[in-house]
């Protein structure tokens, strides 16, 4: 298994497959709002594989947000989400971010607490899904 980071460019193809299962066929999210003009400006990870084949994505935006962090189904709780997660806070550490910050569902909240995260604000609704702020900030 490894991840690979680059541009819009470069990763749409896996990512967009990945984040259409998980996000749009299994969570319901609506198709118009996972996509967004922001796709274009963020450093987005790609997990592979023994084979080459996609299993999970996530991008990090201009402004230090982590988002759209989805694993495929069959291969979940084998530590893919977190090695995303390490890449792609190390490229926000590496521009010179002083924080990143996401809106976890709710579910997903100790996940993103055992890598730092703290937890900020009320639960919101987003797209139907609970979730809440969180922020890690970088040494």
């Amino acid at each position: 298994m490894r991840v690979t980071l680059g541009d819009w460019a470069t990763q749409r193809e896996g990512a967009q497959a990945v984040r259409y299962d998980v996000f749009v066929l299994e969570q319901k999210v609506p198709l118009e709002m996972e996509w967004d003009e922001m796709d274009a400006q963020c450093v987005h990870a790609l997990a592979l594989d023994s084979e080459g084949s996609v299993i999970g994505t996530g991008r990090l935006l201009p402004d230090g947000h982590i988002g759209r962090m989805a694993v495929r189904p069959q291969v979940r709780g084998q530590g893919i989400g977190a090695l995303m997660l390490e890449a792609l806070v190390e490229a926000a550490r590496k521009r010179g971010d002083r924080e990143v910050m996401l809106n976890a569902q709710t579910q997903a909240e100790a996940f993103y607490e055992r890598y730092g995260f703290r937890r900020e604000g009320e639960v919101f609704m987003e797209a139907g899904i609970p979730h809440i702020h969180m922020r890690r900030e970088l040494t």
